[in-house]
C-alpha cells in the first residue's frame, strides 16, 4: 500500500508541472511552419490561424515558410523540433497522406513523428483549362485528349502534390494519356496557364477562382464529390466518373511527445476558431470549408486518406526518388 501510494503521489506531482505549463502556454513565440511557398493556400490558412490564435491565447504566433520536396523539408524540420508546443506545422493531404506513398525515402514518419492537433479546412480542386482549348466540358476534353495520346500535358505545383495526384486520378478514370509537367509552385503554374504556355491543370479554388470569374481561365469541373454551393452550374467530376474525389485538406500538427495538455489546449482553441462566424465567412469567401476536429477524428482522417492515395499511387505507378 505504501508503494502504491508513493507511486500515485509521484504521478500526481509529475502532472502538476504539465498542467501549469498548459495553463501558462504560450510564454514565448510559437512558430507555425508552412512547408510551401508564401502566397499559396496553406500559407493563407496558416496566417489566418496564427492571427486568431495570437488574439485568443494572448501570445505571439508567427509563420515560417520552408518549401521544398513537396512539403517534406518543412514538415521534417518540425518532426525533429523540441516537442514543447512552440514549433508546429501546417500539414496537408500531400505531406501526411500522399508523400508517404510516393517518395521512396521519407525524412519523417507521418504518423509516429507527429501529434495531430486538428483538421483545419477542406479546399476544392478545380479542373482548369486555358480558354483557347476547344473543349467546354469534361467529355469534350477527354475526346480532345484521346485524339492525340501523349501529345498534351497537365501541370502541377510539384511531383507528389495533391494537384499532381488529382491529374493522375483523372488519367486513370478517363483512360487518357497525358504528360505530367511538375512546377516549383502553384503561382508558376497559374502564370503559364494564364499565358497559354500550358493548357490544363488542377488547382486549389483559392488560387484559381478569381481568374475563372474574370473569364481568364475555364473551370470544367470541381474535384469534390458534389457540386459547389456557390457554383451550381459547374459539374462535379463524380458526375462523369463515380467516386472521383481529389480535395485538398490542411491540418495542424505538433511534434510527437508534445505534452498532451498543450496539444489539448491548442486543439480546443483551433476548433473554437473554426466555429467563429467571422472565420467561417472569411474562408468561405475563397471557397474554403472550415472544419475543426478532435485529435482522434483527425488521426482517423489521415489513416483513411493515406490508404486511398496509396491505391491511386500504386495504380498510376508514381515513385519519387
Amino acid at each position: 500500500m505504501k508503494t502504491l501510494t508513493g507511486l500515485l503521489l509521484g504521478y500526481l506531482a509529475a502532472m502538476v508541472p504539465l498542467a501549469a505549463t498548459a495553463q501558462d502556454y504560450p510564454t514565448k513565440t510559437v512558430t507555425i511552419v508552412v512547408p510551401f511557398a508564401a502566397g499559396g493556400t496553406t500559407d493563407l490558412l496558416g496566417r489566418i490561424l496564427a492571427e486568431r490564435l495570437a488574439q485568443r491565447m494572448k501570445g505571439t504566433f508567427i509563420i515560417e515558410n520552408k518549401a521544398g520536396a513537396g512539403g517534406n523539408i518543412g514538415v521534417a524540420s518540425v518532426a525533429k523540433a523540441t516537442p514543447d508546443g512552440y514549433t508546429l506545422t501546417m500539414g496537408t493531404v500531400s505531406t501526411h497522406s500522399i508523400n508517404p506513398n510516393v517518395y521512396k525515402s521519407m525524412p519523417y514518419d507521418h504518423v509516429k513523428d507527429f501529434a495531430p492537433i486538428s483538421l483545419v479546412a477542406s479546399v476544392p480542386n478545380l479542373l482548369l483549362v486555358h480558354p483557347s482549348l476547344p473543349a467546354k466540358t469534361v467529355p469534350e476534353l477527354v475526346e480532345f485528349l484521346k485524339k492525340e495520346p501523349g501529345k498534351h500535358a497537365f501541370a502541377s505545383s510539384g511531383a507528389g502534390t495533391s494537384i499532381h495526384l488529382a491529374g493522375e486520378l483523372f488519367k486513370l478514370a478517363s483512360g487518357t494519356d497525358i504528360v505530367h509537367v511538375p512546377y516549383r509552385s502553384s503561382g508558376q503554374v497559374t502564370q503559364d496557364l494564364l499565358s497559354g504556355k500550358i493548357l490544363m491543370t488542377f488547382d486549389n479554388i483559392t488560387v484559381a477562382w478569381p481568374f475563372v470569374q474574370d473569364g481568364k481561365l475555364k473551370a470544367l469541373a470541381t474535384a469534390t464529390p458534389e457540386r459547389l454551393p456557390f457554383a451550381k452550374d459547374m459539374p462535379a467530376m463524380s458526375e462523369f466518373y463515380p467516386g472521383f474525389a481529389a480535395t485538398s485538406w490542411h491540418g495542424i500538427f505538433a511534434p510527437a511527445g508534445t505534452p498532451k495538455p498543450i496539444v489539448d489546449k491548442l486543439s480546443s482553441e483551433i476548433q473554437a476558431i473554426l466555429r467563429e462566424p467571422e472565420t467561417v465567412e472569411k474562408l468561405s469567401k475563397v471557397g474554403v470549408t472550415a472544419i475543426g476536429s478532435t485529435q482522434e477524428e483527425f488521426a482517423k482522417h489521415i489513416a483513411a486518406e493515406t490508404a486511398r492515395w496509396k491505391d491511386v499511387a500504386a495504380k498510376a505507378k508514381i515513385s519519387i526518388d
